[in-house]
């Protein structure tokens, strides 16, 4: 088989260690999205592609091999609608999914004006991407403060309210249809303004390794629904505890890190192998 990756970064832990299960027997090659001539002419078109970035230009690739009748995992669709967070707040709510309540606002500065906010307040970029606005605001001076940034005042925003929990993020991945978990703490457990780091973790503190019978009841089907309504086959959760278990998403990521986690680059191979040989990508459930 010959399956490609659509990344800037082969050698990520995943990647890498999944690349190594597939050879010598099959054929990994990689696209760089960000490079000028990613894609020579002559390119032979693969069985399989795996798309690990989520920039315009790497939607654009994937949806062009879409249309030449190769699979790509995730699909360029399903992984662009991830991007919008104000899409995958309407979504999930029209699904019956407990999500963060959310608002979209045009510009960070139409937000400063708003007199009476509800505080503290949780504030995103509507379009994530690496390095994104993710903030939790305590008052009206903190959020002065952040939209007195040249960076922010004129960045379309979401608003959440701020939920009281532990201040640790239950992250649940799931590779078609087998799921790993573990916790990690979160990055607005303490207040002020902080750039989401990509979603290998970069960034953050380590996550605590976490088996699936310690995640509370309910959460894993929760979360295994989640991909179907959002049509994805390599994904990640992060939940929050709400109170007395009640399970709150606050976040759904296409194709994340995952890393450190046994068995992952096992999952993703047979994914990519299943996926080329024409078979359903996801495991019955």
């Amino acid at each position: 088989m010959r399956i490609c990756l659509i990344t800037p970064r082969p050698g990520h832990p995943l990647l890498a260690a999944t690349t190594a299960l597939l050879t010598p027997r099959h054929r990994i090659d990689w696209i760089d999205p960000g490079a000028r001539h990613a894609v020579p002419e002559d390119a032979p078109l693969a069985d399989v592609y795996l798309l690990k970035a989520r920039t315009p230009r790497a939607l654009a690739l994937a949806r062009s091999f879409e249309e030449c009748g190769a699979p790509v995992v995730n699909s360029a669709a399903a992984t662009g609608f991830c991007q919008d967070r104000t899409a995958m707040a309407a979504l999930a709510g029209s699904a019956g999914l407990p999500f963060a309540e959310t608002r979209t606002v045009g510009a960070l500065r139409d937000l400063a004006a708003e007199a009476g906010l509800p505080y503290p307040l949780v504030i995103k970029s509507r379009h994530s991407r690496r390095h994104d606005l993710v903030a939790r605001v305590d008052d009206a001076g903190a959020l002065h403060a952040l939209c007195g940034s040249a960076e922010w005042a004129d960045e379309p925003v979401v608003v959440q309210p701020f939920t009281a929990n532990s201040g640790w993020d239950h992250k649940v991945w799931v590779i078609a249809g087998q799921a790993f978990a573990a916790l990690r703490r979160s990055e607005l457990a303490d207040s002020g303004a902080d750039s989401e780091a990509d979603s290998a973790g970069v960034g953050h503190e380590p996550a605590v390794p976490l088996t699936l019978s310690e995640l509370p009841a309910g959460w894993l089907d929760l979360v295994l629904r989640a991909g179907s309504v959002f049509a994805l086959d390599v994904y990640g959760v992060d939940l929050i505890d709400a109170g007395d278990g009640a399970p709150l998403i606050v976040d759904i990521n296409a194709f994340p890190g995952v890393r450190g986690q046994a068995g992952a680059p096992e999952a993703l191979a047979a994914l990519a192998l299943r996926t080329a040989a024409g078979g359903s990508p996801a495991l019955p459930r």
